[in-house]
C-alpha cells in the first residue's frame, strides 16, 4: 500500500502562500488560482487524526471533480483542471465564512440534538414526533460557521448570517437557491447508484462579483449516503441504516471513547485499522461513481504531485 501523504510543503511557480487545512493544503498562485491538494489526512469531530489514510485524497479529489463537472449547468464552480489525481486547480475566490449544510433526513448531529429535546436547528423549526433517519417533507438548510483548526464549527441561522453581515440578503438568496438545486442534482445522481443522499455541505465564494461553488462536493467526507435498498424496512423497524459516509470512522472513535472532547485520547490507529479505512474509502468511490477505482501508484506521491502541478502551471 502506498505511503499516505499527510502534509505537503511545495514551492510552486508563482506561489504566494499556502494554507494547511484539516485535510487539504491550499496554494495561492499569483493571487489568481488556487492549487488544492487533497492530502491523506483524516479528521473527525474537528480533530485531525494521527495517521493518514492511503488513497483517501485521490478518492475525494476524483469524486469532487466528477460532481463539479456534473453540476456546471446549475452554478459556476471554481474548478479549472485536475493536474494530478490528488489535486484540483481553480479560480481564486473570496469564500463566504459559512458552510451551507443541507439535510434531507433527520440523522447524525441533528438527530442527536432532536433526541435531547431540541426542536429548532439554525432557525429551522422541526415538527414533533420525528424518528431517527426520517425524511423531512422538504430538505432543510442548517448552516454552520467555518471554524479554524482545533475549533468546532458552530450552528448559525440565516437571520444571524444576515445580521452579522456574513452575506447580504441578495447573496444569501443565491446561496440558498444553489444549495437546494445542487442537493436535488446530487439526490438524482445518487438514486441512479442505489443510494440516498442524506445530507451534505457546500462552500461558496465570490470572484469578480460572481458567486462560485468551491471546494469538494458530494464526497463521503462532506456527505452522508444511505443505501436505498432496505431503507424503508430498516426505518420501520427502527434499525440503523447501511451508510456510505465517514460515519464509520466516527463510530469507531466513539466505540473507543473518543468524541473530540478535552482530555480524550485518540485510540491507536493500527496498520489494520488504517488499511480498513482506506478500503472503505475505495468502496465509497466505486459505489458513488459507479466506476472502478484505479490506484495511482507511480513513484513517490509528493514528487509526482510536484511534477504534475509544475507542468500544469507552466502551460
Amino acid at each position: 500500500m502506498n505511503k499516505a501523504l499527510v502534509r505537503t510543503d511545495f514551492n510552486f511557480p508563482g506561489q504566494k502562500s499556502v494554507y494547511h487545512g484539516k485535510v487539504r493544503d491550499v496554494y495561492n498562485i499569483n493571487d489568481e488560482q488556487l492549487v488544492m491538494v487533497a492530502t491523506d489526512r483524516i479528521s473527525a469531530f474537528d480533530v485531525i487524526l494521527p495517521e493518514g489514510i492511503p488513497y483517501k485524497g485521490q478518492v475525494l479529489n476524483q469524486i469532487a471533480a466528477k460532481f463539479l463537472d456534473a453540476t456546471t449547468d446549475i452554478c459556476p464552480n471554481w474548478k479549472l483542471a485536475t493536474p494530478d489525481p490528488m489535486v484540483t486547480a481553480g479560480v481564486l475566490c473570496e469564500g463566504f465564512p459559512v458552510e451551507m449544510i443541507v439535510r434531507g433526513y433527520l440523522c447524525g448531529s441533528a438527530w442527536r440534538a432532536y433526541k435531547s429535546g431540541v426542536r429548532e436547528i439554525c432557525g429551522v423549526k422541526l415538527p414533533d414526533g420525528m424518528r431517527e433517519n426520517e425524511k423531512f417533507p422538504e430538505p432543510i438548510i442548517t448552516p454552520t460557521t467555518k471554524a479554524e483548526i482545533g475549533e468546532h464549527d458552530a450552528d448559525i441561522s440565516k437571520e444571524e448570517i444576515l445580521a452579522q453581515g456574513l452575506a447580504t440578503p441578495e447573496e444569501y438568496a443565491v446561496l440558498e437557491k444553489y444549495t437546494l438545486a445542487l442537493f436535488k442534482r446530487g439526490t438524482e445522481i445518487a438514486a441512479k447508484r442505489g443510494l440516498i443522499l442524506v445530507d451534505t455541505k457546500y462552500e461558496f465564494g465570490k470572484h469578480n462579483g460572481t458567486i462560485y461553488l468551491m471546494d469538494e462536493i458530494h464526497t463521503p467526507d462532506s456527505s452522508r449516503y444511505f443505501y436505498s435498498e432496505g431503507y424503508e424496512e430498516k426505518f420501520k423497524a427502527g434499525e440503523p441504516q447501511r451508510q456510505l459516509s465517514k460515519e464509520f470512522v466516527r463510530e469507531w472513535l466513539m466505540d473507543n471513547g473518543f468524541q473530540g472532547k478535552s482530555g480524550q485520547q485518540v485510540p491507536e490507529m493500527t496498520p489494520e485499522i488504517v488499511e480498513n479505512i482506506s478500503n472503505r474509502y475505495i468502496e465509497l468511490y466505486e459505489h458513488i461513481t459507479g466506476e472502478k477505482f484505479v490506484k495511482e501508484t507511480v513513484g513517490d506521491v509528493a514528487s509526482r504531485i510536484g511534477d504534475n502541478v509544475t507542468a500544469y502551471l507552466a502551460k
